[in-house]
């Protein structure tokens, strides 16, 4: 598996019940238990899922005596969105170009006297 941040941010993300779990925890802090209930998985599943987006760097763990919260860690989610900026920026380019072509049809068709379907 690759060691950079970016690339253990979105293979954790790529998984359905990673990005339910921190959909969660972006409602706040919670147990285990608690994260485990929706889903119908075992529980050393959710406790490998859990470990993926730790090791990812999008959770951490704690112990308060029984209770072990769990803690979303926005920074990887920041990074991943400053990444995928860019290639927002690029498509509202590319759609503004289009929309600027399509009025340029549309003005000629009107200059040659077409009607619209």
């Amino acid at each position: 598996m690759a060691s950079d941040t970016l690339s253990l941010t979105f293979a954790a993300l790529a998984d359905p019940t990673r990005r339910a779990i921190l959909a969660r925890l972006a409602l706040g802090e919670t147990s285990v238990t608690e994260l485990a209930a929706p889903f119908e998985i075992s529980a050393p599943a959710v406790t490998k899922h859990l470990k993926v987006l730790e090791n990812a760097g999008l959770i951490s763990r704690s112990r308060q005596a029984q209770w072990r919260p769990c803690h979303l860690e926005a920074a990887p989610l920041h990074e991943a969105a400053d990444f995928m900026e860019q290639y927002r920026q690029f498509w509202e380019q590319r759609f503004d170009r289009l929309d600027s072509y399509l009025k340029q049809l549309q003005a000629q068709e009107k200059k040659n006297g077409r009607k619209k379907k």
